[in-house]
């Protein structure tokens, strides 16, 4: 039989928690979904940050010592404090009262007693006079005159002077340092170099080349500076020559005259 629509309507509740789920609104699934991404995301990054703090330890790597100022460094690494500012005839001097110091002094020294200049009298002693302890200046003097010398007569040189058309190079660049004993009177410091040397121009029979050596200069703590006590010199260590083409004498003498030297910085 059928209900007039003039008869009252019957509402049916169902007790809490038993509605019916109706259509849902466009659009929430997506947001759902979204949600349970951005979730998942959240969590994979904070499982990335914990996984890096705990494998962030230092790996062993190679030894490492303190500088002076107790830094840890490695054995090879490049140290030293500020560079000493002061000069004495185009040479560093005043190096601290450290091991540090003593290195840094030997290197620059020893750029300045494998130069050009120290084979004319005149600026060899001015050099030996900057670097030398007093007390042993003579001596140096004496050892120093006697082979630059006889190397100045090899190379055909007067008082420092090339013959004409060709240039005389000689330089030398510290490799690196190292301190074999150190107190606060005294110090023992090798310096692994290269240097190049000879006579560059045509015609040339001295042809500029390279020479690898160890020098080991003794300092002492004297008048508040290192200073160059005693010395000794050995060949090598020597690598491998490259494979680089020897540059024309043209090329080598317009370096020697373009390029200028310098002090060794620390």
């Amino acid at each position: 039989m059928s209900v007039s629509d003039d008869q009252p309507h019957t509402r049916t509740r169902l007790p809490a928690g038993e509605q019916p789920m109706g259509p849902q609104a466009p659009g929430f699934g997506r947001l759902r979904m979204l949600g349970g991404v951005f979730v998942v995301v959240f969590l994979l990054v904070i499982a990335v940050a914990v996984i890096n703090r705990t494998n962030g330890s230092p790996t062993t790597g190679p030894a490492t010592h303190s500088n002076d100022a107790g830094t840890a460094v490695s054995p090879t690494a490049p140290t030293g404090t500020q560079p000493v500012t002061t000069t004495a005839h185009g040479i560093g001097v005043q190096y601290p009262h450290t091991s540090e110091g003593a290195q840094s002094a030997a290197a620059n020294y020893s750029v300045a007693l494998g130069s050009s200049e120290m084979y004319a009298t005149a600026s060899r002693h001015a050099i030996i006079a900057t670097v030398a302890d007093p007390s042993a200046m003579a001596t140096l003097n004496s050892r120093f005159d006697a082979s630059y010398s006889a190397e100045a007569a090899q190379f055909g040189l007067t008082n420092g002077r090339a013959p004409s058309g060709l240039t005389f190079v000689s330089r030398s660049v510290p490799v690196g340092t190292k301190i074999d004993g150190f107190t606060d009177s005294g110090a023992t410091v090798e310096i692994w170099s290269t240097s190049i040397g000879g006579l560059a121009g045509q015609g040339s029979t001295r042809p500029v080349t390279e020479y690898w050596y160890t020098l080991t200069l003794r300092l002492v703590w004297s008048g508040n500076d290192w200073k160059v006590n005693d010395f000794s010199q050995v060949s090598g260590p020597t690598p491998i020559s490259g494979s680089q083409a020897v540059s024309s004498y043209g090329d080598l003498a317009s370096a020697v005259n373009q390029f200028g030297g310098f002090r060794y910085a620390r």
